[in-house]
């Protein structure tokens, strides 16, 4: 029996004085309703006491540059082996960073490209081709017996310049003549070419016939011919007038371009050795986009047509574009479409020039001046110049990214993707799936031989682990070039976890934050499997959970409870899964299925009014048409890969916003939309942090921290000492703390390890100066006051109605356990969305909106669903529609319409394979959804 986990008197956040022992080298999962102190438990004691710990083994030395990391409220832990945390907000926003790199696939790749990739050549299409000084010899020999010939160093290839200082230098190293554009010359101290047409440049090294009398003769000058030309020559027979290039690097015979010799930063778009040197390996740039400075053609220069400058001012920009006018027939009332292409390259780019008016009345000229940057110009140079991020910002509002022109979006220099492995190049090689990738290095496999086989073998071997890794736990239909900002929180905690399986540590504590997040249903098992796997070689597995398939497979349960915040905290159950359902937890509940609420739902009526989106064929999506019935509730779902964010996020949701708005944000592609006049506006509510510094938070986001720092402002003792409303706000100087800047916390960067954060030794976290928390409102000060739940703030605020309502529009959502200034860094992507979906219902609204959502229940226990979907179908209730990209079974039995993509993911997935109501899905035997739900009501 292995040692178990012992935990005495933990009393961190809202737990409540906690002894448990947990059994390593098992599944063990966390449960319990939101904000009853599973976190708490899991990250905040065992992860953070794991820390410590492995803090404590650096040198004094090195702990002085860290500082003292302070023990979680825990009286004593044993048992503890090293841990690892895998969370889902760690998603890595380095455009640089892919699928492929953080698994070590693409690292792999590279070296096999190194060692056995085939260059080609980019102009002749032919093999490139490498000699030494021997074969070199012995090919000229062979193929030019008798015949006259020159032997030339290649120094400049289609370049511009005058080149006056080659010609010096070559002079006095002895060099009499050059080959100048096909063209022998002689150099003379004066040699100057047009410095703005291109040449070709070689050194004459010999003129000689070639026969056995010359054979010494021609190898010293294939030498000298060798060393000055950096390992290449050309060869011209003038008998046979052909031309041959001869090189000690990978050389094309018929152009005499030659590639480095390959190595595995040849093939990295993060190294400059392999980058595309225009866009430094991102694949695409970004400029200025006419159509978002301009984005309605119709509307006038006076009444804002020009977005940057907006609607007419009296200055000087007003007045250049008024004499611009002036000279080409137009005013400021003009509608920018009949202005002339010529007067709009002007007040786009710029231009200075004098003309004169001649008055007809009075017949006297007048003299006009047009000195103007131009409007594109100034943007540009504001964007690269700016010290301002707040300018910045605004600059950046009028670029967009498209495909770099020089790589067309693969990233690699071009020599770098004319190396080819069976006809395929680097880049086409990882916009392959997983799947693909995997049967492409078996072939690879059976198909070379000799000494490239035993190199590929061993590489290849590496790489099919990795990518069994990925297929086991149901990301087969990633391509290893996927970027990981692009990921879901789920995605991106699944690959770490196949990453972490790849390591094969043992004896090692790994803590996971719901890593069910974003799978459907099918796809759970796979992810169970490599946690039993993880398990299986040795280590202890906690899970944070709400999922029920998770909890059943689970070795081990804690659930955690009664309820959130303050009356949460306790141990309500801890042991194996088959006897939770004998409590009366909320956990225990949601093992009861109650199939009634399906079968007597009341369909709401139907409004006769949709929204369709047709020809929809952006990534895997197969040209697919959908219709959204207004006022109504629209669940998206199907399997992990199956198109859902690239229909909803990437096409319909622009689509709508761009009609609605006249704007031109970036959209995949479709064929036509209509039905956009039966809504007022459109608002996509995603995982997005709310705030990226700890500043900021849910008061300052819904904006009722305004109102209570009015409220302290207010108070008797403010206005005798002169406090303003800024004394109260952690962003002002005068009255935060001067030490952590009003954060609370000191962040301590450690290079190769993850930062740390620790409270601020001056103000012990509290953010603000001891003068500003003197004042009190009802007997708590500005930090107590933010300290606070959302249920305990809403009987504290109880007689002041403004921030009352907005706190009860976050409760409506489920998030009645947060604190109100819980900072934003620390909510999860579930949280963050539903803190913007509370701030949408404190809201007036028309009835007229467009709600997207993305796995609200992110986060949520089954308990707190219920909760969410009361809120949902109250703003569908008012007559707004909501669609929801979700996998719960909980909200798909609440929709009015679902729509089912699928079957598969990836190049199998982006059909629709159901559209229609709840009940009729249950039978439809080629929906997966519908074969998991009908699992669970039944």
């Amino acid at each position: 029996k292995f040692m178990a986990i012992k935990i005495v008197g933990a009393k961190e956040n809202n737990l409540k004085n906690i002894d448990i022992e947990i059994p390593s080298k098992q599944i063990i999962v966390f449960t319990g309703v939101s904000g009853s102190g599973k976190s708490s438990l899991a990250f905040d004691t065992i992860y953070k006491e794991g820390q410590r710990r492995y803090l404590e083994t650096f040198s004094s030395y090195a702990r002085n540059f860290i500082g003292n990391f302070d023990r979680p409220n825990v009286e004593h832990i044993s048992g503890l082996s090293p841990v690892i945390s895998i969370e889902q907000k760690t998603i890595s926003k380095n455009p640089r960073s892919t699928v492929g790199t953080t698994t070590e696939i693409y690292d792999f790749i590279r070296l096999l490209f190194a060692k056995i990739g085939k260059p080609i050549s980019y102009l002749s299409q032919k093999p490139m081709i490498k000699q030494d000084l021997k074969s070199i010899f012995n090919s000229v020999i062979d193929n030019n017996q008798n015949d006259e010939v020159l032997i030339l160093s290649p120094k400049v290839i289609s370049r511009k310049g005058h080149y006056s200082e080659l010609f010096t230098k070559l002079s006095k190293r002895g060099f009499a003549k050059v080959r100048v554009n096909g063209d022998i010359i002689k150099i003379t101290p004066k040699l100057r070419l047009d410095r703005y047409k291109t040449h070709d440049i070689d050194v004459l090294i010999d003129k000689l016939i070639i026969n056995k009398k010359t054979a010494n003769r021609l190898l010293n000058s294939i030498k000298i011919a060798l060393d000055e030309g950096d390992g290449s020559l050309l060869l011209h027979n003038i008998s046979k007038d052909k031309k041959t290039y001869y090189s000690k690097h990978l050389t094309c015979p018929d152009f005499g371009i030659s590639y480095p010799n390959p190595e595995p930063n040849s093939f990295s778009f993060n190294s400059p050795k392999g980058y595309c040197q225009n866009c430094k390996g991102l694949g695409e740039i970004e400029e200025i986009d006419i159509n978002l400075i301009i984005p309605n053609k119709n509307i006038n220069i006076q009444n804002g047509g020009i977005l940057p400058i907006g609607e007419y001012k009296n200055n000087w920009i007003f007045s250049q574009l008024e004499v611009i006018g002036k000279k080409y027939n137009f005013d400021l009332k003009t509608p920018i479409k009949e202005i002339s292409s010529t007067a709009m390259n002007i007040i786009l780019f710029g231009k200075k020039e004098s003309f004169k008016i001649k008055n007809s009345k009075i017949g006297i000229s007048k003299k006009y001046e047009i000195d103007f940057e131009g409007i594109i110009s100034f943007i540009d140079f504001q964007y690269k110049n700016a010290n301002s991020n707040r300018i910045t910002k605004w600059a950046k509002k009028f670029y967009k990214k498209r495909n770099c022109d020089s790589c067309k979006g693969q990233k690699l220099k071009k020599e770098s993707l004319h190396f080819f492995i069976q006809k395929k190049n680097i880049e086409e090689l990882s916009n392959l799936n997983i799947l693909e990738l995997k049967k492409w290095c078996n072939e690879l496999i059976e198909k070379e031989n000799g000494k490239n086989y035993v190199i590929a073998k061993e590489i290849i071997k590496e790489v099919i682990t990795r990518l069994n890794f990925l297929i086991n736990i149901g990301l087969d239909y990633l391509t290893i070039s996927r970027k990981t900002k692009t990921l879901s929180g789920g995605e991106s905690q699944r690959i770490r976890i196949a990453s972490q399986i790849g390591s094969e540590l043992s004896n090692v504590l790994y803590i996971l934050d719901e890593p069910s997040i974003g799978l459907h249903a099918s796809d759970n098992d796979l992810l169970i499997k490599s946690l039993k796997k993880l398990k299986e070689i040795g280590n202890t597995i906690i899970i944070v959970e709400h999922d029920k398939a998770i909890i059943e497979a689970s070795d081990f349960v804690v659930d955690i409870g009664p309820n959130a915040g303050e009356k949460g905290g306790y141990i309500v159950y801890k042991g194996k899964q088959k006897d939770l359902i004998k409590t009366d937890s909320w956990t225990a509940r949601q093992f009861i299925i109650d199939s009634k609420k399906l079968l007597n739902r009341i369909e709401r009526p139907e409004s006769g009014k949709f929204i369709i989106i047709k020809n929809a064929r952006g990534n895997n999506l197969k040209n697919i048409s959908i219709s959204i019935p207004i006022g109504k509730l629209t669940v998206v779902t199907g399997v992990s890969g199956s198109g859902k964010s690239t229909l909803i996020n990437g096409t319909l949701y622009p689509a709508i916003y761009n009609k609605i708005n006249g704007k031109n944000i970036d959209f995949y592609e479709y064929k036509s939309i209509s039905g956009c006049e039966h809504i007022d506006k459109i608002i996509n509510i995603d995982q997005s942090p709310i705030g990226r510094t700890p500043r900021s938070n849910p008061a300052t986001y819904t904006d009722f921290y305004t109102d209570i720092r009015k409220l302290f402002a207010n108070q008797k003792e403010s206005k005798i000492r002169g406090y303003n409303i800024g004394r109260f706000s952690f962003n002002v100087s005068k009255g935060n703390c001067t030490e952590c800047d009003g954060n609370g916390q000191i962040t301590i960067q450690m290079k190769l390890l993850p930062d740390i954060e620790v409270p601020c030794k001056k103000c012990g976290g509290k953010r603000f100066d001891d003068e500003t928390l003197e004042i009190e409102y009802n007997n708590k000060n500005i930090f107590q006051v933010l300290e606070m739940s959302i249920d305990e703030a809403v009987d504290f605020f109880d007689k002041i109605p403004k921030i009352k309502n907005k706190l009860k529009s976050l409760q409506l959502v489920g998030m009645g356990y947060i604190k109100i200034g819980q900072s934003s860094t620390k909510l999860s992507g579930g949280e963050a969305q539903r803190v913007k979906l509370g701030a949408e219902l404190s809201k007036k609204d028309t009835g007229k909106t467009f709600y997207i959502l993305d796995e609200p229940t992110t986060g949520l226990h089954f308990k707190d669903i219920k909760i969410l979907m009361k809120a949902i179908n109250l703003l569908v209730d008012k007559g707004n529609t909501v669609v929801i990209i979700e996998h719960n079974t909980d909200v798909i039995i609440e929709a009015d319409n679902i729509i089912d993509l699928g079957p598969g993911g990836g190049e199998k997935g982006g059909e629709i394979v159901y559209c229609g109501n709840v009940k009729n899905i249950l039978n439809n035997k080629r929906s997966m959804t519908g074969v998991f739900l009908k699992k669970e009501i039944t």
